[in-house]
């Protein structure tokens, strides 16, 4: 298959990395230094090229704020049978995109960093596809993940952005929380240590993605637990109520099990 990768950041240049062994691959970037290091691919710096090659498959690997307008910049010079996809984390306007496009699309989230050792590890991580995609765009990446060892899920547009406000809000939201609290520690526990590795982790991501992914309209009400449960801990915690934080940790143990 054709493919052209739009964008070449971090996870635009593993997927080509990913996929040129099977598959006739470019990457697009009009910054022609992003693309020094990347290899048996073809590399793109004017959209006219990207006419030239003639993609079967425009996978959009720009940053978040730029999904969209990457898109914009590019649909002029794709052949009418090219089907568009995106890899965004958050799926805030791409529904009403592509509904305007007119074009076949498949939308689809790996939920995993592009930066790996061993791509045996991708087997613990897992991706979703967005059921309104088209059906041979959801068939060329179930079988491109299943090759990954990743675990697939098939969600709508909507059940997409709730799940992720669930499974990344939550966490980003409690990491935040503690990084604000934060001073330095000489003699940190190691439990201390493995949050401050997290929140590292977390704020070296972009401002944007943070951002978006914490504006995503349903956060607030997964956020809105996070409040109530440590209200909660706090009341059991002034009254020394011994019974209630017993009965507090049985209950958030019965949660954390596999």
């Amino acid at each position: 298959m054709k493919i052209c990768i739009l964008g070449a950041g971090k996870m635009g240049t593993w997927l080509t990395d990913a996929l040129c062994l099977q598959h006739e691959v470019a990457i697009y970037d009009p910054d022609m230094e992003r693309l020094r290091f990347v290899f048996n691919t073809q590399r793109l710096t004017k959209p006219e090229e990207i006419t030239e090659f003639a993609p079967e498959l425009l996978i959009n690997a720009a940053n978040l704020k730029y999904t969209i307008p990457a898109f914009e910049s590019v649909m002029g010079f794709l052949p009418e049978n090219c089907i568009i996809s995106d890899i965004a984390s958050v799926k805030t306007g791409l529904k009403e995109f592509y509904e305007k496009s007119g074009r076949r699309f498949v939308s689809t989230h790996p939920m995993f960093g592009p930066t790996f050792g061993n791509l045996k590890e991708l087997r613990q991580h897992h991706a979703i596809i967005i059921k309104e995609s088209d059906h041979m765009g959801k068939a060329f990446f179930k079988d491109f993940f299943g090759s990954l060892g990743l675990n697939l899920h098939e969600y709508s547009f909507e059940e997409h952005d709730k799940t992720i406000a669930y499974s990344l809000s939550v966490p980003f939201s409690s990491t935040l929380v503690f990084a604000a609290c934060m001073k330095k520690q000489d003699a940190p526990g190691t439990t201390f240590r493995k949050h401050h590795d997290i929140a590292k982790g977390l704020l070296s991501e972009d401002d944007y993605l943070l951002t978006e992914i914490l504006m995503n309209p349903f956060t607030v009400g997964q956020v809105e637990k996070i409040r109530q449960e440590l209200k909660h801990l706090i009341g059991l915690i002034k009254d020394k109520d011994t019974e209630g934080l017993q009965a507090f940790l049985k209950k958030v143990r019965e949660n954390i099990k596999e």
